[in-house]
């Protein structure tokens, strides 16, 4: 027979604990809610950056924090669970003191082997088919070549003097008017493609001064409009300019920047910036069939270095998401771009809707990467006036009494 004393103390004992791990959890969410708060709103320069404390706040999730209780009441344990992964709190840990993520041996080969920083990077959102190993990858060209002491002749110019119009749509049903609302520049404006330059098969030699990546600025340009919306093509040769002041490649996007800010001083109709460039990868990651027709893949490339990095990632995974349903394998995904030494910040500081995109790679033609800029132009246009006609209605005054 069961001592009535003997079991409340039990059952108080354990009603004690019980309360002590819920009153614990209170006390550590209080917690999280006022580092949170703290940092927020300190000001963009101030705040944390650390990509370690991001991706500890990314796998402290409900599951984790299940477990931990778990720990102290068996109970949750044996509930049944559809979790297809187990997040492991030792690797967690040991990426947080260590900064090596197990699941990615780039974060300790990225140290030792000259060069490897090139790969560097998180997928945010992974297009079909795109893991850590095919990752776009941006190289500088020699010294001789950005200066044109050694410009390729070319060859396949047929049929490029004019955009392609495989694709247009019939006359839009509503249009920015006279206003211009898209900005598209190129920090890497002499990023070329191998099948137009004579005798050229290295990709590091992937240059020119005239056939480059400002072409695909010229079909987008149409393809907008052709969508009711205005935009301007700047085709600043920033290169010719770094040569005019002597500075290197990397500094690049210091010289597009001061272009940027010009334009935006000039425009305020601008509001959405994009900065197209070339990937260095080969023609089998960076091409698709898509209903018997090949394009060239899309990236979307953004700087993690940005304070604010969060809302320009929000436009790219959207866009991600749209050409994906309409066209898929068309884009290779979301990429986070926080490496050590490197701008990753891409000017996308100077607006939340400024993104940087790689148009396919150095083997692709400019049919592919038409057809391509006409699949950004239909789903950004879809994107565009849905955001569009949700502003308008926030807008509008109530007409209730």
């Amino acid at each position: 027979m069961k001592n009535p004393r003997t079991s409340g103390a039990f059952l108080s004992v354990q009603g004690t604990s019980i309360m002590k791990i819920f009153a614990a959890l209170c006390l550590f969410i209080i917690l999280i809610f006022s580092i949170s708060g703290l940092l927020t709103s300190l000001k963009p320069q101030y705040r944390l950056m650390s990509t370690s404390v991001n991706q500890a706040a990314t796998n402290v999730n409900g599951e984790l924090l299940y477990q931990l209780m778990g720990w102290e009441n068996h109970h949750f344990l044996k509930v049944e669970n559809n979790w297809v992964t187990t997040p492991k709190l030792t690797n967690l840990i040991f990426k947080l003191s260590s900064n090596i993520n197990l699941n990615d041996p780039r974060s300790l080969l990225g140290r030792e082997l000259p060069g490897f920083y090139q790969f560097d990077g998180k997928i945010l959102v992974a297009g079909e088919g795109t893991n850590y190993t095919n990752m776009p990858v941006e190289s500088a060209p020699p010294i001789e070549t950005m200066k044109e002491e050694r410009e390729a002749a070319l060859q396949n110019l047929e049929g490029l003097d004019k955009p392609s119009d495989e694709n247009s749509s019939p006359a839009p049903g509503q249009t920015t008017g006279g206003r211009k609302v898209v900005y598209v520049y190129f920090s890497h404006n002499r990023e070329s493609y191998l099948p137009y330059l004579k005798g050229v098969t290295d990709p590091d030699l992937a240059y020119h001064s005239q056939i480059n990546v400002t072409k695909i600025g010229d079909q987008l340009k149409t393809s907008l409009a052709d969508r009711g919306i205005g935009s301007f093509i700047d085709k600043t040769d920033i290169q010719a300019e770094l040569n005019k002041k002597g500075w290197k490649f990397w500094q690049s996007y210091d010289e597009s920047r001061t272009v940027v800010q010009t334009a935006m001083a000039g425009n305020r109709d601008l509001h959405y910036f994009i900065d197209i460039h070339r990937d260095s990868q080969r023609r089998d990651k960076t091409t698709v069939t898509i209903n018997g027709k090949s394009y060239a893949k899309v990236a979307f490339i953004i700087g993690g270095k940005n304070p604010n990095y969060e809302k320009n990632a929000k436009l790219a995974t959207e866009l991600h998401k749209r050409l994906q349903e309409k066209y898929k394998g068309l884009s290779r995904g979301v990429i986070i771009k926080n490496a050590a030494g490197s701008n990753s910040i891409y000017n996308q500081n100077l607006s939340e809707n400024a993104i940087l995109m790689e148009f396919g790679g150095v083997d692709n033609t400019f049919n592919e990467l038409d057809r391509s800029a006409d699949a950004l132009a239909d789903v950004f246009s879809d994107y565009y006036w849905q955001a569009e006609k949700v502003n308008q209605d926030t807008e509008q005054p109530s007409n209730k009494q």
